[in-house]
């Protein structure tokens, strides 16, 4: 019979001291560059490969993309970058598709020619190094207000407010041009998500996953607040006292925000306490319970 063994507390803590030292070796840089065949070939690619596959087609199904639409990369480590190809609809990717490149944009790696849009990603990974994740789409109500070169106005939903804050809005230039890169470079580092002009919007964060959310909570609150124009009475603002509550949580997670400015005070969260340890910590220790 299988039962399970619980930990005390002193076992937690040791649990969360190896944890915490394990991360520090992977986070300790090799001395020795990982060729372009082992870095696309490793568990990490195989991982990131699916989850981008998986959000791909997340993006068809919700028609924030359509013809070969859209664009989607992921870090794989300090050297290389996976992206979703050229003329290929986002709904029909295979692992064979993905492409490796450098940070310059070089293919190295996969059957396919990269998205011509990788240069917009590229920017926001050398201009943030938080940014681990990158989605281009066209969700049609955000897309809507980059028709008009506005972003929906800010202070009715709070968690369009948490998670997203102010949208800015890069003007137009055109499509996979260094130019079009270089537009959303005042941005990044107090944006998650920009609005392009006259195009879509893009969205980073620390997975691919995460970096799709945020399409979806632009794209529903864009379409919230399009629906309540339409009532035909006054829309009621989150108090401000309200919002500054928000705001403090957004600080205290490293969150960026344009209407935060830096504090020196505030560090941003440690790998020693971090909600991101805290959750490892937490699924190793499930596993370790439930050992027979």
């Amino acid at each position: 019979m299988e039962r399970a063994y619980l930990l005390d507390a002193p076992d937690t803590v040791k649990v969360r001291e190896v944890v915490q030292a394990a991360l520090a070796v992977l986070r300790e840089p090799s001395s020795a560059p990982i060729s372009p065949s082992a870095a696309v070939n490793s568990f990490e690619a195989d991982a990131l490969r699916a989850e981008i596959i998986a959000v791909g087609r997340k993006l068809w199904e919700r028609k924030y993309v359509d013809g070969a639409g859209g664009n989607i990369s992921a870090r794989l480590n300090s050297e290389y970058v996976l992206c979703t190809p050229t003329m290929l609809s986002k709904g029909d990717l295979q692992p064979a598709d993905i492409c490796l490149t450098d940070l310059d944009g070089n293919i190295l790696a996969g059957d396919r020619l990269r998205t011509s849009e990788l240069l917009l990603h590229l920017e926001i990974y050398r201009s943030n190094p938080r940014a681990r994740a990158v989605v281009h789409c066209h969700p049609p109500h955000a897309t809507a207000f980059a028709l008009t070169g506005t972003a929906p106005p800010n202070g009715y939903l709070s968690e369009f407010e948490f998670f997203i804050g102010p949208v800015a809005v890069a003007p137009y230039e055109t499509p996979g041009t260094p130019a079009f890169a270089e537009t959303i470079r005042p941005f990044i580092a107090n944006h998650n998500t920009i609005l392009l002009a006259n195009h879509g919007v893009v969205c980073w964060s620390d997975t691919v996953t995460h970096a799709e959310w945020l399409a979806e909570i632009l794209e529903t609150y864009s379409t919230m607040y399009l629906l309540a124009q339409q009532v035909g009475r006054p829309l009621h603002p989150i108090p401000q006292a309200k919002m500054d509550e928000l705001l403090a949580a957004k600080r205290r997670l490293g969150w960026p925000d344009a209407r935060l400015a830096p504090s020196t005070d505030t560090p941003p969260p440690s790998p020693s306490n971090s909600p991101d340890l805290d959750r490892l910590v937490e699924r190793v220790l499930a596993r370790l319970n439930t050992r027979a």
